[in-house]
């Protein structure tokens, strides 16, 4: 309720800041902000009197000399006649005593139990919002469940019954199949049922538990009151700050925990790349090593073949300078020699030639002799044997 609705209600007698003489006076624009400046104030007194009738409608007449303390020319039968319905009585009393007014105080207290009034059937309807929501909520994971069940029991059906009950020789579905496919349902319906009234069975014995457990709690005066649900509220609220501050220190370090996967993955990457090119190059470099350890072997051969070739060359060299050519009839007389022993070497070889063809001739003969020798000898074993 504003300063100005309330100077406006308590002051309703007061002169006007513009008196009617000075309206003809007036121009257009200072006639347009009084209208609306009635307009404002009127909007104002309508809400009041809305409010004090709403709290009028609540309350019982007779208690409310209680709750509210009233002027003194306000008496029990002028509220009684207040709270009643318009009448020409009403209207004729209430012209003769005047226009009753409130006190400030007197507003504010009504105002403030309206706000109560307003803030308890804010909790209420808090209240039965969650539970209509929370029955939503049931409602709508009992569908997707109850969803997901005829989906399931669809392709089950599909798969049992409309692909794997086709009978192959007429085609058609099998009834012992169908019969058999809800069977089963039938069985797992009643299994499931059991395990549910067990489940409520035990969630009753709890409840009947937790309920006994209150009892005495009530009757050794441990129950918490109002002023306790209070502070747990406010300590719940302030739980609920710190949890939401550490949720979002939490994705805040979830946020750099994941940049740095992001950048120690991106390292790993480059790592495992340089690990092989590292791992390519100790290859190459043990190849290299090899042929290098390969060429320096031939190089030492090469050196020790060189060493060797110069040798023979200083010794070359030594002989062709000691060389000395021969005289020409020397030449001739050695050449002339040479001939000779030539064709003495291949008389030599002919004659060996026919040595051992005589030679194999005779070896023939000898055998032939040594098989003459030897034929008559078994021909008389067998009678000296039957001598014996």
């Amino acid at each position: 309720m504003s300063a100005r609705s309330s100077h406006a209600t308590s002051d309703s007698k007061s002169p006007s800041p513009f008196p009617m003489e000075s309206l003809d006076q007036m121009e257009s624009d200072e006639l347009m902000n009084f209208l609306e400046e009635l307009e404002r104030t009127n909007e104002a007194l309508k809400k009041e009197t809305e409010m004090f009738d709403k709290y009028l409608k609540r309350i019982d007449p007779k208690d409310l000399h209680q709750r509210v303390t009233l002027p003194n020319e306000l008496t029990q039968h002028d509220i009684g006649k207040f709270g009643r319905k318009k009448g020409k009585n009403r209207m004729s009393s209430t012209a003769d005593r005047g226009l009753l007014k409130l006190s400030v105080e007197q507003k504010c207290d009504i105002a403030t139990r309206e706000v109560e009034v307003l803030r308890e059937e804010m909790v209420r309807k808090d209240k039965e919002y969650e539970q209509l929501l929370d029955s939503y909520k049931a409602t709508i994971a009992e569908a997707e469940v109850r969803f997901g069940e005829v989906k399931k029991e669809a392709y089950e059906f599909e798969r049992d019954v409309t692909r794997g009950g086709v009978n192959p020789r007429i085609g058609k579905i099998m009834a012992e199949r169908v019969v058999k496919f809800y069977d089963d349902k039938l069985r797992s319906k009643d299994t499931m049922i059991e395990k549910l009234r067990l489940k409520n069975t035990s969630l009753r014995c709890k409840c009947k538990k937790f309920t006994l457990h209150l009892k005495q709690k009530e009757e050794s005066g441990e129950v918490r009151h109002e002023v306790d649900f209070k502070q747990l509220k406010i300590e719940n609220k302030r739980y609920s700050e710190h949890y939401e501050e550490k949720n979002q220190e939490l994705l805040k370090l979830k946020l750099t925990t994941g940049n740095t996967l992001q950048v120690l993955n991106t390292y790993k990457k480059k790592l495992h790349a340089l690990s092989v090119e590292s791992a390519h190059l100790d290859n190459e470099l043990k190849q290299r090593q090899d042929l290098l350890d390969k060429i320096e072997v031939e190089t030492r051969g090469a050196t020790r073949e060189r060493e060797a070739a110069e040798e023979i060359n200083k010794e070359a060299r030594h002989k062709l300078e000691d060389y000395r050519v021969p005289e020409v009839m020397e030449y001739v007389k050695e050449r002339a020699l040479l001939c000779e022993r030539t064709k003495a070497v291949r008389a030599w070889g002919r004659k060996v030639e026919i040595s051992e063809m005589a030679l194999q001739g005779l070896r023939k003969q000898w055998s032939k002799i040594q098989n003459q020798a030897i034929t008559p000898f078994h021909a008389l074993r067998p009678s000296v044997t039957l001598l014996k």
